[in-house]
């Protein structure tokens, strides 16, 4: 996971990311917007040109077509806008492999709608601000998005509703929708410096490998979260397989889990499981 130096934006506009482009004394500013909200959530336009696909096909794979991505990446990246957001973004219904019926929700449309007015104004501002550089030096960290990246698959927007502080460690729990929440362990000085405290904006990060999956959720197991859902979709691999858990709430959870298991425990897609992590497997990032 690393990390880059916030982008310092003028009169609170709006961060953009792209190039700097000389072209004799002046300067031309070629940007994308994104808009990056508390709790490090961020709204990019290939998501929205995502949502805007859905809108006009009524169908996962439709929009996977309209945007050139594969079903499944298409698939992915709705998991995790959804994940992500305070309110569902899409919803679906059940139809085969290909997805069936999705639909955006009003929470999408009213979402569309303000980015590319946003969007609108953005490029005004760049064309405005292309005219006064005349040092591209100044404004070179300034055109720079500061971003996390990390290769944990599941990742949640969550608000800080209980803390149990501790000589050593402290026990937190999460709500990442009105139905699920999470519960964490970080040490004592993590969560001094971080500022975890009830109402705080958070994200949460879960391996995919860090989730195990049971078929009854009376499984005798010492993982304090136990996340009951329904099996969306499984992408089999050469030795895993990924699999997709509707938990409810409009979220998600991924797991990765052996081709054999999978046989062994029959699960097919429409399957109620259980996903299993440990308070300790969760990462938090905070403003």
């Amino acid at each position: 996971m690393s990390e880059k130096k916030p982008t310092v934006t003028p009169a609170g506009r709006p961060p953009a990311t792209g190039q700097i482009v000389a072209t004799g004394a002046s300067a031309s500013l070629s940007a994308s917007l994104t808009l990056a909200g508390q709790g490090h959530n961020q709204l990019a336009a290939e998501q929205v040109r995502l949502l805007e696909a859905i809108q006009t096909a009524g169908s996962i794979s439709g929009a996977a077509r309209i945007i050139g991505v594969s079903y499944k990446t298409a698939w992915d990246r709705i998991d995790t806008m959804n994940n992500m957001a305070a309110s569902a973004l899409v919803e679906r219904s059940a139809g085969g492999s290909q997805g069936g019926g999705t639909r955006l929700t009003p929470f999408a449309g009213q979402l569309i709608q303000g980015f590319r007015a946003m969007e609108s104004e953005h490029q005004a501002y760049l064309q405005r601000l292309g005219q006064a550089v005349h040092s591209l030096e100044d404004v070179a960290g300034f055109m720079q998005l500061g971003t996390i990246k990390t290769s944990a698959r599941n990742q949640y927007r969550g608000v800080v509703t209980s803390v149990e502080p501790g000589a050593v460690n402290a026990a937190l729990t999460l709500a990442i929708s009105d139905t699920q929440q999470i519960h964490v362990i970080v040490t004592e000085a993590s969560r001094k410096e971080m500022q975890l405290e009830p109402g705080r904006v958070v994200v949460a990060l879960v391996k995919s490998s860090s989730v195990m999956l049971s078929t009854s959720a009376q499984m005798m197991i010492s993982a304090r979260n136990r996340l009951q859902g329904r099996i969306l979709r499984i992408n089999p691999g050469a030795v895993n397989c990924e699999v997709a858990i509707d938990i409810g709430g409009s979220k998600t959870i991924l797991a990765v889990i052996t081709n054999d298991s999978v046989g062994t425990m029959g699960l097919t897609e429409g399957d109620e499981v259980c996903a299993f992590f440990k308070a300790s497997s969760v990462i938090l990032l905070a403003d």
